[in-house]
């Protein structure tokens, strides 16, 4: 059998596998160390597998990962993310679909300290949901609204999704981090307007609120800056060439830490769930990584992917064909595949193609990482989606997907506009400190 063929099977027996609801990392280790054992047998596939994983778990880099995560969970129980959705409720709540943009600009904020998107929807989905519903908003704009919002996580820095992105492709972190801050902020805007507009054309989904006092206004935003200054030193300092990545998370995560001490909000159960919680998260990312190291090098063996690459360079479509022809595969793939899984499946035929082209790998990333998020809220997977609905549980999934159609719409008049002016992502990146 040629090693064409087993590669084939391998990766119709990935998908078998992704499809059955096998954990993705699982996946990729299984099909990537029999393949390999296939090809070039067993001692091979075990030598393979021995030393990637060991350089995983011993690669410095990857420390942002625990460190980041234990901000962000850090955030959650102290309040943090309660005083962001505060203050933007004192300020745009007043508007009509106010509690919603006050929900787009909260998940925003805390995803710029958890990296996360499905923290940032839990988290603000439990504090938003109840306020929207007590002012009768639409059910599908709520969810919608957290679910879309959530996503911001795997964007803004420091974001779990650029870190995976950077170590598959050998780019620079730091670098990614500055080039989702515009994009990032750009999106977040997509979603306001989003919201304005079926607001404007359905004023009943989404009532105006009370309008508060500047008093108050002032008072929330005082709460607020607690959580600025946290994000300014991690994301400032990287920027500036004051921290490494690593620093800066080091640094976040122990500011985040104090912050909670000096609230009281640490008591033994839940410095218990922030720990359990870092440790789940970090071991699946470390696995899923894993999984990756194992699986490209079979890939490689079988070259299938060299093929692909041959096969995409040389069609007569111009750079800006095959981009779209990359993008519109990947909207395609996020319809049925779990983000993480998606990335791991296509860079190395993706990231090569556009290595060969000339573009950007940096802003390629930044690309990548926006089509995620729109396969986090596609039908019928949409991860943000079940997880909203386990904190909505009185809302269909129907109602919930219908609500993230506007959301999902403003995702891609974002990815035309970094298509057609990739310099939105490669700006802050050309002018860092090093």
């Amino acid at each position: 059998m040629s090693v064409t063929a087993i590669g084939f099977i391998g990766l119709f027996a990935l998908f078998a596998m992704l499809i059955f609801r096998v954990p993705v990392a699982m996946a990729m280790l299984a099909v990537g160390f029999f393949g390999t054992a296939a090809i070039n047998g067993y001692a091979a596939a075990l030598s393979v597998l021995g030393t990637e994983t060991f350089e995983i778990s011993v690669t410095l880099t990857l420390t942002v990962i625990p460190l980041f995560v234990l901000m962000g969970n850090l955030a959650g129980v102290s309040g943090m993310s309660r005083d962001l959705f505060n203050a933007a409720y004192c300020w745009v709540g007043h508007w009509r679909g106010g509690l919603a943009s006050a929900t787009i600009a909260g998940c925003a904020g805390f995803a710029a300290l958890s990296g996360s998107s499905i923290a940032s929807a839990i988290t603000m989905g439990r504090v938003a949901l109840p306020e929207m519903k007590r002012f009768k908003y639409d059910n599908g704009l709520a969810t919608g609204a957290v679910a879309a919002g959530g996503t911001l996580g795997i964007l803004i820095p420091p974001s779990t999704g650029l870190i995976i992105y950077a170590i598959l492709t050998e780019q620079s972190i730091g670098r990614l981090f500055m080039a989702g801050i515009i994009p990032g902020i750009l999106l977040t805007f997509m979603f306001l307007l989003a919201i304005a507009i079926v607001t404007r054309l359905k004023p009943e989904i989404g009532p105006a609120g009370p309008i508060s006092s500047f008093k108050e206004k002032i008072r929330s935003l005082r709460k607020a800056l607690t959580m600025v200054a946290i994000v300014v030193a991690t994301i400032g300092g990287i920027y500036m060439g004051i921290f490494t990545p690593v620093e800066a998370a080091g640094v976040g995560a122990v500011l985040a830490f104090l912050v909670a001490v000096s609230r009281e909000s640490l008591d033994r159960d839940k410095m218990t769930f922030v720990i359990l919680q870092t440790l789940q998260t970090t071991a699946t990312v470390f696995m899923i990584l894993i999984g990756a190291h194992v699986f490209i090098p079979f890939m490689a063996l079988t070259h299938i992917p060299a093929d692909l690459v041959t096969f995409l360079v040389n069609l007569d479509v111009g750079k800006t064909g095959i981009i779209i022809l990359i993008l519109v595969t990947y909207i395609f793939l996020g319809t049925f595949l779990e983000g993480l899984a998606m990335l791991v499946l296509t860079l190395p035929v993706a990231f090569e193609v556009i290595t060969q082209l000339g573009m950007s790998p940096i802003w390629f990333g930044i690309v990548v990482v926006i089509v995620l998020e729109m396969g986090l809220i596609s039908p019928p997977v949409g991860l943000n989606v079940f997880v909203v609905k386990s904190v909505a549980q009185d809302v269909s999934m129907g109602t919930i997907f219908r609500g993230i159609w506007p959301f999902w719409i403003a995702m891609g008049v974002c990815l035309v506009i970094l298509v057609a002016f990739p310099e939105i992502a490669t700006f802050l990146p050309n002018t860092m400190f090093d």
